[in-house]
């Protein structure tokens, strides 16, 4: 990790940050890989077959939910649960390793945002498709503005690949492009 004096934060300040960063990270591979590997399972103990997209799409509500149903309902099906899968992955790796980490903050507010406007939780009832009752503000929107936190700090220049290449690219520098 930097020293507090290059970034302007102490050591615990970028611990903090760099936990939070593995942590979210940690969730999206985690969510990535369930799908890719697992089979669904009912309530009852009944396989289900592979994971599919579908039925959280049935439950949406959102503006946005409607347009990934009809996608959804018309063949697309499987690309949908693929790019969900692929970048789910993509972005927990980004972000627990460090690489392209603004590229995986961004992919992580895109894919929350996704999430939110997918199944907009304003009426604050129990769905049966959804875990937990919100209202207005969801663990989709709380983890986006973590992710915002975390971009906002540029955390792949505190610790992880991002911040191991910067230092190469400094120590090579005088090296490749040699002043006149």
């Amino acid at each position: 990790m930097n020293s507090s004096t290059s970034s302007g934060l102490s050591p615990v300040q970028q611990a903090g940050l760099i936990v939070l960063r593995t942590f979210i990270g940690w969730h999206f591979l985690y969510e990535g890989y369930f799908k890719l590997l697992l089979p669904a399972w009912a309530p009852d103990g009944t396989h289900l077959g592979p994971w599919s997209s579908g039925s959280y799409l049935n439950g949406s509500t959102g503006p946005v939910g409607h347009l990934l149903q009809a996608l959804f309902n018309a063949g697309w099906g499987h690309t949908i649960d693929i790019a969900v899968i692929t970048a789910l992955c993509a972005i927990g790796l980004s972000l627990m390793l460090g690489v392209l980490t603004e590229w995986g903050c961004f992919g992580a507010l895109a894919m929350l945002a996704l999430f939110y406007v997918t199944a907009l939780p304003l009426d604050g009832v129990p769905h049966p498709t959804m875990e937990g009752n919100y209202i207005i503000v969801n663990k989709n929107l709380i983890e986006a503005a973590a992710v915002v936190v975390l971009w906002s700090f540029r955390t792949g220049r505190i610790a992880g690949f991002d911040q191991l290449c910067s230092a190469w690219r400094k120590k090579l520098a005088p090296i490749l492009v040699p002043e006149k």
